[in-house]
């Protein structure tokens, strides 16, 4: 499904390259379930955020169900992103402007699925996630933890192939935070490819595997 071949992030200043990424080799197959473990600055989020499109590597080739990504354009990246990834952030990403209803139906609304089969589902996913109370408020009237449940509810509702979560229990207490593992080993025992950034031990063996980056570098 994925392939990361000599994939390198860095920024310039001037003549100085301060590198994130350095020289990174994974392969992930459908259906696996895959931890990323590392400190802080170990460049877990940059790593997810390149295989979820929303950056670009400044070195080497990534291949997406054997699709040349480092040679796409920016039309052609974000087609392919909001056709098979669903994306859980750390700070939630939610669109303020929005209620939880609206937030939760705009990734289907981009798929073009027809009116009916939206209230259906987003209707299903609010009671999935016991959020049906909360269904009209704006985000800025949730707790923290409920933002982070509409966040994983909203990376879900579309039926992605892949889920990226980047820390997706930061912000709940454990009760919630062992749900939200439980609901992404569900999702991928039902075949969805997982990738997690997570700093959690008890979180990371949820995965098939775990990927160990220090400093920009996949340890071996």
């Amino acid at each position: 499904m994925i392939k990361l071949k000599g994939i390198e992030k860095y920024y310039k200043n001037k003549f100085i390259k301060t590198y994130v990424l350095r020289n990174i080799n994974m392969e992930i197959k459908e259906g696996e379930f895959v931890s990323v473990m590392g400190s802080s600055g170990a460049g877990k989020s940059t790593l997810l955020n390149i295989i979820g499109m929303l950056d670009v590597a400044s070195n080497g080739e990534y291949l997406f169900f054997n699709e040349s990504v480092h040679k796409m354009n920016e039309k052609q990246l974000s087609n392919l992103h909001k056709s098979y990834i669903g994306f859980v952030f750390q700070s939630y990403h939610l669109i303020d402007e929005l209620t939880v209803y609206e937030n939760l139906e705009t990734p289907i609304l981009y798929q073009k699925v027809k009116s009916g089969e939206r209230k259906a589902r987003v209707a299903e996913i609010l009671d999935e996630f016991k959020i049906v109370a909360k269904k009209d408020l704006f985000p800025n009237q949730l707790s923290g933890g409920q933002r982070q449940l509409v966040a994983v509810a909203r990376a879900i509702i579309a039926e992605p192939k892949l889920i990226l979560a980047d820390e997706p229990t930061g912000n709940l207490h454990s009760e919630q935070g062992k749900e939200i593992m439980e609901l992404l080993k569900k999702l991928n025992a039902n075949g969805t490819t997982i990738i997690q950034v997570t700093h959690s031990k008890e979180n990371a063996e949820y995965g098939d595997r775990i990927i160990k980056l220090n400093d920009g570098w996949i340890e071996e």
